[in-house]
């Protein structure tokens, strides 16, 4: 009887440790399937497609501006993530980042030039326009409220503003008006 015992028992250590592998062998293909649902998240989300107006290679001109300055938009990360890469000219460029957090239902942008600035900001989107505000410091060390605004005029076109606000957004002052037109349409 004591052999039964143990010849059980060694069945039912080998059964347990099949059940583990087994079971280790799925929790390691969990990942790669959470992923490729994540992954189809953004393209399928209406929300996080809401700045898609904004893709494209662009001519960007504004006031005052001799010449023109360029900017490509485009998306990143399973098309989470929208980037505008643009050359101001004058060697002055930089980034702009924008994502729809699934986790708040909120947008969320960040924009950073070869400058040493970097603004975060929160915002809404809408059919065909974009609002973004954040807080940051002057020069003085004093804080101002930035606003980004980003408006589709056409197919072809889109304005982007900059505005700056030293008393909490009761006053605006633009910094930067620019009208991008999509590069060959």
């Amino acid at each position: 009887m004591k052999r039964n015992i143990v010849v059980h028992s060694s069945s039912w250590s080998r059964s347990i440790l099949l059940l583990v592998v087994i079971g280790g062998s799925f929790s390691l293909a969990m990942p790669s399937a959470r992923a490729a649902v994540d992954a189809e998240f953004c393209s399928a989300n209406s929300e996080s497609r809401q700045l898609d107006f904004w893709l494209g290679d662009w001519t960007v001109t504004y006031p005052g501006m001799p010449g023109s300055a360029n900017s490509t938009v485009s998306l990143t990360l399973d098309k989470c993530l929208l980037t505008e890469t643009w050359d101001g000219g004058k060697g002055h460029s930089g980034e702009n980042l924008f994502a729809y957090s699934s986790d708040d239902k909120r947008w969320h942008g960040m924009f950073a030039d070869n400058q040493g600035r970097v603004h975060v900001f929160e915002g809404e989107v809408a059919q065909g326009s974009a609002e973004f505000t954040g807080p940051s410091r002057g020069p003085d060390g004093k804080e101002v409220l930035n606003r980004i605004r980003v408006v589709r005029l056409g197919e072809n076109k889109v304005e982007q503003s900059w505005e700056k606000s030293t008393d909490k957004g009761a006053n605006w002052t633009m910094e930067f008006k620019g009208e991008y037109s999509r590069k060959n349409h």
